[in-house]
């Protein structure tokens, strides 16, 4: 009886552990805007499952990204610091080196410090190796796993940029010797057709100017020149489904202990072309599709964790990257088929841009029976993640690391309302949102994009805005107070110059 009881105990002990420390899963979603679920307002999609998720949790209505574009946005995940205090952390090339630093603290190191397993699984966009150059047909360190994941399944950059492939931990997956991939960014290589010689063989028309006409990859042309690696490269419509396999292969191998997931999902981003069971299916064209795609992927992920009996010790973070875009290089009828959708809700701009459509995004919270579902319109950041999570976690973050990351734990658990003092947000220019204000530095950039058909928030005056009485940031204030302007472009230069 005594030998049944022991063996009873530690079957139950990873069990056991798993519910006192939480699993984690982060769902990162690719340019979904602040107004493309329909629990942030949405009337022409529906979104089932992320509303679910909200009723279950907490709702930001003032949540952001750092950054009004991907790489930058996600190096600020990763690391704690927003992301143009370094140089090369723009929208990088799909043959780009690491730019995630591997002796400094990042948010995956931080889960393993604490006993976590850690995976990411999806879109990567940081970098991969040590240089530009590389050899895509043996291992390429460092990446995913050197700066803190067990477990990496990614693809390299973005959908629309070679290489086309999948990366399991080091290597590209399904690597043919005698198919050797080349890679290259300023000259074609190899004989592959491209959309610039070939549109005739293009499934989905390139918009003009966008560079989206070099190699052809399953019908649509990409930003970048690829050779080889035929039988390795992927098929749009089966991304995302293999994706959220190898998520749920991850959560059901990890089920008995804590585990950090970073679910790094592609839609809506471009190239959209969802799997054919949502094809037609939103009456948005392919963007539409792709937004109840991505819906239905964390429903999958919510169901398994509910019949593996886990849910109520998961907690699910659920944001986008950055703001919304329309034409971002195809012709897939996303600007056509609007049909009234407004994908960044009552905000102006989207994707890059620095006014609130850039950086402001759905930001969901759910950990059952942890977190009272609620609404909070408290100013948080994701590069508050770092220093949130080393309070939940007991873990200590080394001076200089994680610099700009505050611990919003309360916050973040409802179990206060109050945010940031303070947050810097990049787009075309930087702007800082203190309290209700928000001030926009001057710049000399254009102030509207042509191509993407979105406002960049620049202009050659400082700009002014109160975001409770003016969300859609139409009235410049700047004229009227500028004392108050005077006292922000101060703060923000001392914010810049990293004093406070």
């Amino acid at each position: 009886m005594r030998i049944f009881l022991l063996v009873a105990i530690l079957c139950a002990a990873p069990l056991a552990r798993a519910q006192q420390s939480p699993n984690v899963i982060y769902i990162y979603a690719d340019d979904l805007g602040y107004g493309d679920v329909s629990c942030y307002g949405a009337t022409k999609i529906s979104t089932p499952h992320i509303d679910k998720l909200a009723k279950q949790g907490i709702r930001f209505t003032n949540a952001h990204s750092t950054s009004a574009t991907c790489t930058p946005s996600r190096y600020a995940l990763m690391t704690g610091q927003y992301p143009w205090r370094k140089s090369g952390t723009h929208i990088l090339p799909g043959d780009a080196a690491l730019i995630i630093p591997t002796d400094k603290t990042t948010l995956p190191k931080l889960f393993k410090k604490a006993g976590y397993t850690t995976a990411i699984v999806g879109k990567w966009h940081l970098g991969l190796g040590d240089q530009v150059e590389k050899n895509w047909n043996e291992a390429i360190k460092p990446g995913p796993n050197e700066v803190g994941f067990d477990y990496s399944f990614i693809f390299p950059a973005t959908a629309d940029r070679v290489p086309t492939v999948f990366m399991e931990n080091h290597t590209v997956v399904a690597l043919d010797p005698a198919d050797p991939i080349a890679v290259d960014y300023e000259n074609k290589v190899g004989n592959d057709p491209t959309g610039k010689e070939h549109p005739e063989l293009l499934k989905m028309q390139s918009s003009p100017g966008h560079g989206h006409n070099n190699t052809i990859v399953n019908g649509i042309g990409r930003i970048g020149y690829m050779s080889g690696g035929h039988k390795a490269r992927w098929v749009d419509e089966e991304v995302s489904t293999t994706f959220l396999a190898k998520a749920k292969d991850f959560i059901e191998a990890n089920q008995r202990q804590p585990f950090f997931l970073y679910f790094a999902l592609t839609e809506p981003h471009v190239p959209r072309m969802p799997a054919t069971m949502f094809k037609g299916k939103s009456d948005l064209g392919y963007r539409g599709d792709a937004i109840l795609q991505l819906d239905w992927t964390v429903g999958e992920i919510m169901k398994q964790l509910e019949a593996l009996g886990i849910a109520k010790n998961t907690m699910i973070i659920f944001t986008s990257d950055n703001g919304p875009v329309l034409d971002d290089g195809y012709q897939d009828e996303a600007v056509t088929k609007r049909n009234g959708h407004t994908p960044a809700g009552p905000l102006r701009g989207g994707k890059y841009s620095t006014f609130e459509g850039g950086t402001r995004v759905p930001f969901i919270i759910r950990w059952p029976g942890k977190v009272k579902p609620q609404v909070s319109d408290a100013l948080v950041c994701q590069v508050d993640m770092l220093a949130s999570f080393s309070e939940l976690l007991n873990q200590t973050i080394p001076e200089g690391d994680a610099p700009d990351s505050e611990n919003l734990l309360n916050t973040f658990m409802g179990k206060a309302q109050k945010g940031r003092s303070a947050l810097v947000e990049q787009g075309g220019t930087l702007a800082i949102v203190k309290g209700n204000l928000k001030y926009i530095s001057p710049s000399n950039g254009a102030s509207y994009n042509k191509l993407t058909d979105i406002e960049t928030g620049n202009a050659p005056g400082p700009q002014l805005y109160n975001l409770r009485e003016d969300i859609g940031e139409e009235n410049n204030l700047a004229s009227q107070y500028p004392e108050r302007v005077k006292e922000m472009a101060a703060e923000l230069e001392s914010i810049k110059a990293g004093k406070r």
